[in-house]
């Protein structure tokens, strides 16, 4: 996992840029990862090859200018845009024929919002060093918090428009742990950030977990609330070793744990638990499952309507909390 991440860096010479303190280069493929969300990759992928992306140079360059938008002078000014690239309506209608955030061909105006936002809180609250700005933060921070509310990175960043909580700790991650050895804190901070997507919070709902935990919900914000999923990773990893699979990793690694739920469920690693394998109306009856006999098989869809399925008996609900 760790050398995909590195590689991954490498090609887009983000290890360079970080020694560098290169912020446009490290801004510019944060934003394209922005950009996957709410499609498939091979959707955003495609959109983005042929149109491109908001980039560091064309934002500086265009607020440079005479910015008649009062929402376009700061990172809290910017609140409540609002563009909508299906109407090309915005908060300042008044303005939009001389703004220059709807002249990016994005997918949607949401990214255009994404784009701007997090130029502005780069420029205005990280003082145009986002490397710097990581280091500050994570410096300030004597211990890593469990919960995205209290993390040094993730809560600040998680006003910035249009980034949800998945998608901040997924690209995170990658450029905390791709991070040269000489960053040990930038390591230790990403070992602990767990991305939740629909794969890892449906595993959990389809095996029971969620229903012994005591705290079921639906996917979204819950996930990384108190008793969500990204708390019962975080709880699960500290009772693997994760040092059995790579003697290089951390004896916890709450990420990897998590990227293994991924694995299992994802149509591109093991393709298990997933809703090509599994009808969502109904409890699964893939009886290859190497967890099958562990699993309270819960369908997804209409689970609010249905009961909670306890587990049989201790010795069960031990095997499933390991």
């Amino acid at each position: 996992m760790i050398d995909d991440i590195k590689a991954d860096l490498d090609a887009h010479n983000i290890q360079q840029a970080i020694e560098q303190r290169n912020t446009p280069r490290l801004f510019d493929w944060l934003v394209t990862n922005f950009s996957y969300q709410g499609v498939s990759d091979a959707v955003a992928r495609s959109y983005l090859d042929k149109h491109g992306n908001a980039s560091w140079s064309a934002i500086q360059g265009a607020l440079q200018q005479n910015v008649p938008c009062p929402r376009l002078r700061s990172y809290r000014s910017f609140h409540g845009c609002r563009y909508d690239k299906t109407s090309s309506t915005c908060s300042e209608p008044e303005h939009i024929e001389l703004c220059s955030l709807p002249k990016h061909k994005l997918r949607n105006g949401r990214l255009n919002q994404t784009a701007y936002s997090f130029f502005l809180f780069v420029r205005d609250i990280a003082n145009n060093d986002l490397v710097g700005w990581i280091d500050k933060q994570l410096a300030s921070s004597t211990s890593f918090p469990q919960g995205f509310d209290r993390d040094p990175l993730i809560a600040p960043l998680r006003h910035v428009y249009g980034i949800s909580d998945k998608i901040l700790a997924m690209t995170l991650s990658s450029v905390l742990l791709g991070a040269s050895s000489d960053r040990p804190r930038w390591f230790q901070a990403g070992v602990d950030m767990i991305a939740i997507d629909t794969l890892v919070h449906n595993f959990m709902h389809r095996t029971g977990i969620l229903a012994e935990s005591g705290r079921p919900h639906t996917y979204g914000v819950e996930c990384y609330r108190e008793g969500g999923c990204a708390e019962l990773v975080r709880c699960v990893a500290g009772n693997i070793n994760a040092q059995q699979f790579n003697s290089s990793f951390p004896m916890i690694f709450p990420r990897f744990i998590q990227h293994a739920i991924w694995r299992f469920c994802s149509a591109g690693g093991l393709n298990i638990c997933n809703g090509n394998r599994i009808d969502d109306r109904a409890e699964c009856d893939f009886r290859y499952c190497h967890l099958f006999s562990l699993c309270s098989h819960l369908r997804l869809k209409h689970a609010s309507k249905q009961p909670l399925r306890p587990l049989d008996d201790a010795n069960t609900r031990a095997k499933l909390q390991k």
